[in-house]
């Protein structure tokens, strides 16, 4: 347990953690010694998904040293445009933070305010940034101007994946950083657990070798390369569960049936997260076959890349072998723990799939190696001790 000179004040604002489930990471650094103060700024009301979702009402928390304080706030449902109200000052006048760290991104309104105001009121704060945004970018002004005022006036950036590492290098920014996602896996809730009755209901033979999917029914997770490569592997027992819902699912059940494999299909529309461990359970292996779609254009740039793949650790904590597309972070993710095969790419995929199910051995020493890799780096508690590392290291030669 680290033993600071006095006590370490963390601040952190983002409207990720109007959610209490969000939360578990930060608390978790809260707890790590009694040396440590985190102090969640959330705007007062936000209305996530756009303007038609009902407005959210945030409400403050006090658990020992970890504190959840709704501020009033300006926009309700644009990270890049949320600014907080005047109410802000006191609170950061009476806290006195040595961290403040915005998780909003490299060109939000936000980190320009809580930069600002740390200067204006002589903190003396290490200013941070949380960013996911891992697709290359050029800015028109005066979103220019707000980015390279908020990367030359930041301490330190953790990114949820290389790629923005990369982006940010090549915007200009020569500080510190940490590849962290931002949230853990809870391994009380995702931990291995036989599943007999769920099983039993959904029809699937307990000699049935299970290819599982969660996530959006959408183009870019690519579940119809992974229907295609099931395909050519109709001569072995599998059957495929997919978890969630979205605008492919007709498509989804319509290529199923053209390449005659309907009848081992078994599609569960999303279920509440504390339910999707039993049917991470089910499954033999775990597919995130995600395809990257952008466009770069001179101004703006459009699409997607995998961002981490969540689900990945969530199926590791689980001891689910895993197999993943090389879009974005999740190469990274696995590692060496898992399988990896070229996104778009059915006749890889499927080989990777054979691979597992006629080879019970290196099924299972995959499950090992990502259950032992889920609790050593990805609990909430293990990224929540990373991330007290990165503040020390910002923090050397301070008085804090």
């Amino acid at each position: 347990m680290p033993i600071f000179k006095k006590i370490m004040k963390i601040l952190v604002a983002s409207h990720t953690y109007i959610v209490d489930l969000n939360c578990e990471k930060l608390r978790e650094l809260s707890r790590i010694s009694s040396d440590l103060e985190v102090t969640v700024i959330v705007p007062r009301k936000w209305r996530p998904g756009g303007v038609q979702n009902k407005i959210i009402e945030s409400q403050k928390k006090t658990e020992g040293n970890f504190k959840i304080v709704p501020i009033n706030n300006f926009s309700q449902n644009n990270q890049g445009l949320l600014t907080f109200g005047a109410d802000i000052i006191n609170l950061l006048i009476n806290f006195k933070p040595n961290i403040i760290q915005v998780e909003q991104g490299a060109k939000s309104l936000g980190s320009a305010q809580l930069i600002t105001l740390n200067r204006f009121l002589g903190l003396k704060a290490k200013n941070l940034f949380f960013t996911w945004w891992n697709l290359p970018y050029i800015n028109k002004f005066p979103i220019s101007l707000l980015e390279k005022y908020n990367l030359s006036n930041t301490d330190g950036v953790i990114s949820g994946n290389q790629d923005g590492v990369d982006i940010l290098r090549e915007h200009g920014y020569q500080g510190k950083v940490k590849v962290l996602p931002q949230l853990g896996v809870d391994e009380k809730l995702f931990s291995p657990q036989k599943q007999p009755d769920l099983m039993s209901q959904l029809g699937i033979d307990k000699d049935d070798f299970v290819v599982g999917f969660v996530g959006r029914f959408v183009p870019e997770k690519g579940i119809l390369t992974l229907i295609k490569a099931l395909a050519n592997l109709q001569e072995l027992s599998w059957k495929l569960l997919l978890l969630g819902r979205g605008e492919l699912k007709e498509k989804i059940e319509e290529t199923a049936t053209e390449a005659g494999i309907k009848d081992r299909l078994i599609i569960v529309e999303s279920v509440p997260h504390d339910e999707v461990p039993l049917y991470i359970n089910l499954m033999s292996t775990l597919v995130l076959p995600s395809e990257t779609s952008y466009q770069f254009k001179t101004l703006t740039a459009a699409g997607w890349k995998e961002q981490f793949g969540h689900v990945l650790i969530e199926a590791m904590a689980c001891r689910v072998p895993v197999i993943g597309s090389d879009s974005g972070e999740i190469p990274n993710v696995i590692e060496d723990a898992g399988l990896v095969f070229s996104e778009g790419d059915a006749r890889a995929l499927q080989h990777c799939l054979q691979r597992l199910i006629e080879q019970p051995e290196l099924a299972d020493k995959l499950a090992q190696k990502g259950f032992d890799r889920a609790r050593e780096k990805y609990t909430n508690k293990a990224l929540a001790q990373q991330q007290l590392e990165f503040y020390q290291e910002l923090l050397v030669g301070s008085t804090y």
